[in-house]
């Protein structure tokens, strides 16, 4: 009688591991040691015989942690804290879990330094955050606002466009049929009936008439604009004085791709040279080679203009919606770490061993930031600030403040 293939292939199994010894029945299988197979019966070659290796773990870990052990915190001023948690309130506080915390913020009271420690060490529970490789260190990187001299039509000397959304981008969002893609969003072009991806940054420089978009103004460095297009935002300063400010408006849907890492790849820098001014410095030495090595990132970023900044410390919108706090606000993956979380980092000054252990405030997103324990420092706007962002690349540890007995964040 034939056997079926699933008997055929619980006999092979059967004969890849020790058995029992029944020495009852004369047609039992001895058991042979561990991963080798009776002589009598050759183990068959079959990939399912050796156990496959565990998937490595996808989720980061937090754990609970107590006041005392974060390095730093007895010594923190949480007052300018609770200032950029309050402004962040205005959109948060929709969200369950941050509604009892912005409540309390709304009603007061929390005017010194002792009012604002007792608000975070009452209100919350501080975790680690434990990458889900196991590692308790990740990369911080900073930010800022840049400021470019530009016109508004092209001039000598202005040739560079900051462009605006263009007509023909499509976005498609798959979240409305596969809930588990809600993150995931398309972005192309209509060419005859089918969708095709957009155009990248190459074919967007090359002046392509396929390409069309309104530039909101025209800029003198295409260096300068490559960097605002990473920063996310900026503004543009024309020769009457006047100035705008330009946010994040979208993406042409191309993967990012660091730019200081490939010229590292390809000799043009050391790693350890490979900041925005030396980057700038490589560029203005090497006219020939810039365009070509700014193409190597296919990623192209979009903008719109927003209402003028109000005062010096009026930062641009984040992702979550608020002004961001110079030295108080940063960027990070919402996969690991929620918009509008409290956060607590512990790194260093750039280029230095200086700690930097500040409570900050998780109200921004960007492409490159991705990870558990990932974060970009909002420095500010302007030269300096640009300066101290450049240069920022450490290591760092972070802890999650959560609303006491509020459940967890889900991981998405």
């Amino acid at each position: 009688m034939k056997l079926p293939a699933a008997i055929l292939l619980a006999a092979a199994l059967a004969a890849c591991s020790p058995v029992p010894v029944q020495p009852d029945k004369p047609d039992s299988v001895v058991a042979s040691p561990a991963g080798s197979c009776p002589a009598a019966a050759p183990c068959p070659v079959c990939p399912v015989c050796v156990p496959p290796k565990p998937a490595p773990p996808s989720e980061a870990r937090y754990e609970e942690t107590a006041w005392g052990d974060l390095p730093g915190w007895a010594q923190s001023s949480l007052l300018p804290s609770l200032r950029a948690f309050a402004a962040g309130c205005v959109r948060a506080q929709t969200r369950p879990h941050w509604q009892a915390v912005c409540a309390q913020v709304r009603r007061g009271g929390a005017e010194d330094e002792a009012a604002a420690r007792s608000f975070f060490e009452t209100g919350f529970t501080a975790f680690r955050i434990v990458a889900p490789d196991g590692s308790e260190e990740g990369l911080v990187t900073g930010y800022y606002e840049p400021i470019l001299k530009g016109r508004r039509a092209q001039a000598a000397g202005f040739r560079h466009p900051v462009y605006g959304v263009p007509d023909d981008l499509i976005i498609v969002d798959l979240a409305g049929l596969h809930p588990e893609l809600r993150n995931l969003r398309l972005r192309g072009r209509i060419q005859g009936r089918r969708l095709v991806p957009y155009y990248s940054r190459a074919e967007i420089e090359a002046s392509s008439p396929a390409f069309a978009a309104r530039p909101l103004a025209w800029v003198a460095d295409a260096v300068d604009l490559f960097f605002l297009q990473i920063q996310g935002s900026g503004q543009i300063e024309f020769s009457s004085g006047e100035r705008i400010r330009l946010g994040f408006a979208d993406q042409n849907g191309h993967p990012y791709r660091s730019l200081g890492r490939h010229l590292v790849e390809r000799g043009e820098l050391k790693l350890e040279q490979a900041s925005m001014q030396s980057i700038r410095a490589w560029g203005a030495a090497n006219p020939e080679k810039l365009q070509e090595a700014l193409n190597s990132n296919p990623s192209y970023v979009f903008f719109r203009e927003l209402p003028p900044p109000t005062g010096p410390l009026d930062g641009p919108p984040g992702a979550l919606g608020v002004p961001l706090t110079p030295g108080y606000s940063v960027a990070v993956d919402p996969k690991y770490v929620p918009i509008g979380a409290p956060l607590f980092l512990s790194t260093t000054y750039p280029l230095s061993s200086i700690p930097l252990e500040r409570l900050v405030m998780a109200q921004d997103t960007g492409g490159a930031i991705r990870g558990a324990i990932r974060a970009d420092f909002f420095w500010g706007t302007g030269d300096e600030a640009g300066a101290q962002a450049g240069r920022m690349r450490q290591q760092g540890k972070m802890w999650l403040l959560w609303p006491r007995g509020e459940a967890l964040p889900k991981q998405q």
